[in-house]
C-alpha cells in the first residue's frame, strides 16, 4: 500500500528555461504572443501538448514566468500551460494573488483562449490582462473538450478587472495546433 501523503510535484521541462530571457523587454503584444506560441510549438516538438503561456510585467513588459502543457507527462489534468505559468508567477512573486500591492500588474499571454479550468484560474489569480492567440473553436476542432464556458466570458473577466484581447497572431497559433494534430498528438478529454 502506498503512503497517503504523497507530494504533488509538477516540473516544467529543462528546455523551457533555456528558451527564456527574463531580462528582455517584449515591447509589443505581438512579441509577447510570439514567445507563447514558440513555446507551444517547442512543447509539441518535445512530445507535449500544443499550448504555451507567459506572464509579463505590464510596466516594463519583462517576462515573469512561463508554462507549457504538461498533462501527458505528469498524468495530471490540471497541468495546463496557463495554470503552470500562473503558479510559476505566484511562486516567483511570492503572492497567491497577482493583484497584491507588492506585485506589478500582470498580463497573461496564452497561445489559445482558456478552457473552463484555466478560465477559473485566471479569474482567481488576479491577472490584470489576458491576451489570447487561437480561439476556443480552433482547439475544439482538434477534438479537445474545452468544457462549458459562457458566451460572455470576456465581459465577465472585464467586470472582474481583467482586460481581454483575443485573436493576437491567431493564424500562427492555429498552425501549432495543426502541427500537433498532424503528428498524431493525444487528444485527452475528448
Amino acid at each position: 500500500m502506498t503512503s497517503r501523503r504523497q507530494p504533488v510535484c509538477i516540473e516544467l521541462p529543462d528546455w523551457l528555461f533555456d528558451a527564456l530571457d527574463f531580462q528582455r523587454a517584449y515591447a509589443t503584444g505581438e512579441q509577447r504572443m510570439a514567445l507563447a506560441i514558440s513555446l507551444s510549438a517547442r512543447n509539441v516538438e518535445h512530445g507535449g501538448g500544443p499550448f504555451g503561456a507567459c506572464v509579463f510585467d505590464m510596466r516594463n513588459h519583462q517576462l515573469i514566468a512561463a508554462g507549457v502543457n504538461r498533462v501527458e507527462q505528469t498524468g495530471l489534468s490540471v497541468a495546463h500551460a496557463e495554470m503552470m505559468a500562473l503558479m510559476q508567477a505566484q511562486r516567483r512573486l511570492q503572492s497567491w494573488t497577482l493583484r497584491a500591492d507588492s506585485v506589478p500588474g500582470c498580463e497573461l499571454v496564452t497561445s489559445s483562449e482558456p478552457c473552463v479550468q484555466c478560465y477559473g484560474g485566471i479569474y482567481w489569480s488576479g491577472i490584470r490582462q489576458l491576451v489570447c492567440g487561437a480561439r476556443r473553436s480552433d482547439v475544439m476542432a482538434l477534438g479537445f473538450d474545452e468544457g462549458p464556458r459562457s458566451e460572455d466570458w470576456t465581459e465577465s473577466l472585464q467586470k472582474h478587472g481583467t482586460a481581454v484581447k483575443t485573436d493576437v497572431l491567431r493564424d500562427a497559433a492555429v498552425e501549432v495546433l495543426q502541427a500537433y494534430k498532424k503528428r498524431g498528438g493525444l487528444i485527452y478529454n475528448p
